[in-house]
């Protein structure tokens, strides 16, 4: 089957196949399929979920899931057990540099750097987030994480996502939601790619509640693309990789996991152009909350309290009068994990580089460096656009924990705080 022809148009309607009268009708049960396929319900919720938050999905494969060889365990770098962490967390903040892409061979999946990490993947609370930078197309190998859905926040690189699902490409200045659970193979478009990773391990991401704001606002339903039916018939063997409870496994496969003739429901990877997101702000004075900037959220049993908000800082008019425009010196009861997809972010224009990493965890002070506050408070406030500019945050209810990897790195920059050392005393009587 020619890949290219299933890269030019979506499923939003939730039912899709690549075989003519594949997916049951009318009154056929959703077992009862044509083709010999076997039909499975993948379930991303409890069975008793209420019908408004119930995920699921039924697909009809040629074989079924369930149809591998013994998982053994597999030895990997990006393994990063929260609960396992001999380091004492400071409460200082602290930003790195970009990740280097690597000299040797490295595909998506070998190429994750586990960055910071809050809550328990076995509790089904937090986030783990990684770094990732490859090189090399994965071929006969699949991977799925039982421990979370995947947030994929590319910063350099086009990637060929090929999903049980269907196939989605996803490019800087778009991310791509993959459910737990769900199988996939990443290939490359170009040389190179490099970008983030939030491992949600709460509840599925989802539209924030706009409140106020009303029916139009943020990101909509109708910009979130699905991937049409695509299947493959190999019969060669294939290395399934999991990761489960913290680590990884391998199995063998004697067929390949692209083998969904069609499927419909709920539940299914998904991707969303983040230039499709209408960006509300002050048009009169001060500063917004950045939660006005959520594009996905994962809530928690607390009203308003989120287990992971992805929230984007993109390319927008800032007008507000009378005020002090970028944002405020603040602590926050939530941990900030902030990365720079490309451009310079407004409060920090020099030492925060596309591809790094901030982390100001639970109360510890941030805001504009010196020189921004100083800059900001002496221009003239005339509208102005900031364009070539797209920064985000994973803001989570629990603090980041940075990983081994993370605090050994030579990315760290160890004088991080000196960006604040030159606020002057501004009190006068």
């Amino acid at each position: 089957m020619d890949e290219l022809n299933y890269l030019t148009g979506f499923a939003n309607h939730f039912a899709t196949e690549a075989l003519p009268n594949t997916l049951p009708q009318g009154q056929n049960s959703p077992q009862k399929v044509n083709y010999g396929l076997y039909a499975e319900q993948l379930s991303g919720t409890a069975f008793t979920a209420p019908k408004g938050q119930n995920h699921r999905s039924w697909l009809y494969r040629i074989y079924p899931s369930v149809s591998h060889g013994q998982f053994h365990p597999m030895k990997s770098s990006f393994i990063y057990n929260i609960s396992a962490t001999e380091i004492p967390i400071s409460p200082n903040q602290m930003r790195w540099d970009p990740l280097p892409f690597p000299e040797q061979p490295t595909m998506f999946i070998e190429g994750w750097l586990p960055f910071a990490a809050s809550g328990n993947s076995n509790l089904h609370q937090g986030a783990t987030t990684y770094l990732y930078a490859c090189n090399k197309n994965m071929e006969n190998e699949f991977f799925y994480s039982a421990d979370g859905e995947l947030l994929i926040v590319p910063q350099v690189g086009k990637l060929l996502v090929r999903t049980e699902f269907g196939l989605l490409t996803v490019a800087p200045e778009e991310i791509l939601v993959i459910p737990r659970g769900i199988r996939f193979q990443v290939k490359l478009f170009e040389k190179t790619a490099r970008g983030y990773i939030c491992e949600n391990h709460g509840a599925s991401f989802r539209l924030p509640e706009r409140g106020l704001i009303g029916a139009n606002g943020l990101a909509n339903e109708r910009d979130f693309l699905y991937p049409v039916a695509f299947y493959e018939d190999i019969d060669t063997e294939h290395t399934l990789i999991c990761k489960f409870l913290g680590n990884l496994w391998q199995a063998t496969l004697d067929f390949s996991p692209l083998n969904v003739v069609a499927w419909h429901g709920n539940y299914a990877p998904y991707k969303y152009s983040l230039k499709n997101f209408n960006t509300i702000n002050s048009v009169s004075f001060d500063h917004t909350d950045p939660s006005i900037f959520t594009v996905l959220t994962s809530p928690t049993a607390i009203p308003g309290v989120a287990n992971i908000d992805f929230v984007i800082f993109p390319e927008r008019w800032s007008v507000a009068e009378h005020t002090f425009r970028p944002p405020y010196f603040h602590r926050n009861v939530m941990s900030e994990l902030m990365g720079l997809v490309k451009g310079e972010y407004d409060a920090k224009p020099e030492g925060f580089h596309p591809g790094g990493v901030s982390i100001h965890n639970c109360m510890s002070p941030h805001g504009p460096d010196a020189m921004s506050f100083e800059i900001n408070c002496r221009i003239a406030l005339k509208p102005k656009y900031l364009d070539n500019i797209l920064a985000f945050m994973f803001e989570c209810s629990l603090p980041w924990i940075p990983s081994k990897h993370a605090i050994n790195s030579p990315l760290l920059q160890k004088k991080y705080l000196d960006c604040w050392k030159d606020l002057k005393k501004r009190f006068s009587l």
